[in-house]
């Protein structure tokens, strides 16, 4: 074992002029006495030995490094402790039923961006939560489009044999496959062994054409699925006019968009939850925020800075009660809601 080249005191550290009962020891002793009990695994009995005192004095001199700040100890909580605490605290924080934090986002690479690899490290916490709503056979989950959400069904998430999985908005007229919903509702059925259910209508037909599609029977089928859901697995969108991807049916000129923070199954509410609608939203074929509001189990599912008000903003609206986020989303919500 390695032991310090400090010379033992000819009489001993308890024979020295110092008043060793009182603490008074000079610092390069106390340094001494730390450098091999702490970092070269000397005992107190060794350490004791090397300096030439008792053991009594040992445990002194350790104490003393403490408190001059000679010795600092760390004590470093594992990552699932301080994702409990920071899940505990933004529960509360947004006034939710749970908070389940998936791991740090892996670093992108070249050329990518959080978006690439953010369906695989949310994947495993959507898993969890959708595993904790409990749903069963017959049960109905449902599903909004979005990129996070069409990342996230990229990746394996948890049996539900028998649930019935069906969109929340229209969209079979969008180019980009996250808008397209019956793709998603397709992916997340294929995800959780479950049976799709798919909305052949665009987000928001024309006035001719609205009427004719909610009296088509089986445009009819799934709209009456959404009072009975049980669960709901949605995106959180960010501001609408600070968005360069964003469906092409909003009207991003409009001007009582610019109250908009975020929207759930494209729906927009402002910075209070309230809802924002828009010219020729009455003819938007997406669940209405106040159903949502009543859906037993509700998980949004966001990451981003640029998310942070739509997130506040959506939990306090009440149009989710459970979220997914990653550590640093989680940590930028509280610094914004919790007092300084």
């Amino acid at each position: 074992m390695p032991r310090s080249a400090q010379p033992t005191p000819s009489n001993g550290v308890d024979g020295s002029s110092l008043d060793a009962e009182s603490g008074h020891f000079p610092a390069s002793l106390l340094y001494a006495a730390a450098k091999m009990y702490y970092t070269e695994d000397a005992t107190q009995a060794d350490v004791a030995a090397q300096l030439g005192t008792s053991r009594a004095t040992v445990s002194r001199l350790l104490a003393e490094a403490k408190r001059r700040g000679i010795v600092r100890i760390e004590v470093v909580p594992p990552a699932e402790v301080t994702a409990g605490d920071v899940a505990d605290r933004l529960t509360r924080a947004l006034a939710l039923n749970t908070v389940f934090l998936c791991h740090p986002l892996a670093q992108p690479g070249p050329g990518r961006t959080d978006v690439d690899v953010m369906g695989a490290a949310l994947a495993p916490a959507v898993g969890r939560a959708l595993t904790a709503a409990g749903l069963l056979p017959g049960d109905v989950l449902l599903v909004s489009s979005g990129r996070t959400v069409y990342e996230v069904a990229q990746y394996d998430l948890v049996d539900l044999p028998g649930v019935l999985v069906a969109p929340t908005v229209g969209g079979n007229d969008q180019p980009e496959e996250w808008y397209q919903t019956n793709e998603i509702t397709r992916l997340v059925a294929n995800r959780v062994k479950g049976r799709p259910n798919y909305l052949f209508a665009p987000a928001l037909p024309g006035p001719d054409l609205y009427p004719s599609l909610l009296n088509d029977p089986s445009i009819q089928r799934v709209l009456n699925l959404w009072p009975r859901a049980r669960c709901a697995l949605m995106g959180v969108g960010a501001p609408p006019l600070s968005r360069s991807d964003i469906p092409r049916f909003v009207p991003t000129g409009s001007t009582s968009l610019r109250t908009a923070v975020g929207d759930v199954c494209s729906r927009f509410y402002d910075r209070d939850g309230e809802p924002v609608e828009f010219d020729g939203s009455d003819r938007l074929i997406a669940v209405e925020l106040e159903v949502l509001q009543h859906v037993p189990v509700t998980i949004a599912v966001a990451v981003g800075r640029d998310k942070v008000d739509s997130i506040i903003a959506g939990a306090r609206g009440g149009y989710f009660n459970q979220l997914v986020t990653d550590p640093v989303t989680a940590t930028a919500i509280l610094d914004r809601t919790e007092p300084g």
